[in-house]
């Protein structure tokens, strides 16, 4: 894989199009819709797409905040973070990270990170390996296929919409990732990175309407 400073899109748009690869995208999340329908007390609080952009942003320089049930504790580092000319950013990050059909067990995930901040996407390119900023060679861990993730938002300000597309750079032929990603889409709630930003940034309460 041929990576330089701003080609992120253009290697998952390959990828995303390569015949043999499992290509999944969740419908467009209505977070407010959410808000609504399954949390009580929430008639005042509302996300704006500027603040979902910046619950993006975060999340992608913390993983391990806002998706402790993905990231392993203390495993999440990043660095060489840059502002291009055009005003997007790009940097490396490392985290050990659930394996998707074994989420007993972790691996290692390096992705190249690049956020376009005009679009609102942030696309993360999984790397096989990568020379860290210490100089140390980090390898990849060869439990489940490398991937590539777009997160993003969309819609209008008052009415924003969370997106999520991600490619496997391998085949599903026993259609297992498949089923895991549609049990993922069919959850109830909120993501937890969006109720961690209401938490633990907006400092507002969230309850369950089924919680007991």
């Amino acid at each position: 894989m041929n990576m330089n400073q701003d080609n992120h899109e253009a290697v998952f748009a390959a990828a995303w199009n390569r015949e043999g690869n499992t290509s999944i995208e969740f419908d467009p999340l209505d977070v407010n819709q959410v808000l609504a329908d399954e949390y009580d007390r929430v008639e005042e609080l509302t996300l704006t797409r500027t603040q979902l952009w910046d619950m993006e942003v975060k999340k992608a320089a913390r993983p391990d905040l806002f998706i402790p049930g993905v990231i392993r504790a203390g495993t999440a580092r990043s660095w060489g973070r840059r502002t291009l000319e055009s005003g997007d950013e790009v940097f490396t990050r490392v985290s050990e990270q659930r394996l998707w059909l074994q989420p007993g067990s972790y691996g290692t995930v390096i992705e190249a990170c690049y956020l376009n901040h005009s679009s609102q996407q942030v696309t993360f390119i999984g790397l096989p390996e990568v020379e860290d900023d210490e100089g140390r060679t980090i390898v990849a861990s060869t439990g489940q296929p490398l991937f590539h993730v777009v997160h993003g938002v969309s819609g209008v300000e008052e009415t924003p919409l969370n997106t999520w597309r991600i490619v496997h750079l391998a085949s599903d032929e026993s259609g297992a990732l498949a089923r895991h990603f549609e049990l993922m889409s069919q959850a109830s709630g909120l993501p937890e990175y969006v109720e961690h930003y209401i938490r633990d940034v907006l400092k507002s309460s969230l309850t369950g309407k089924h919680s007991n």
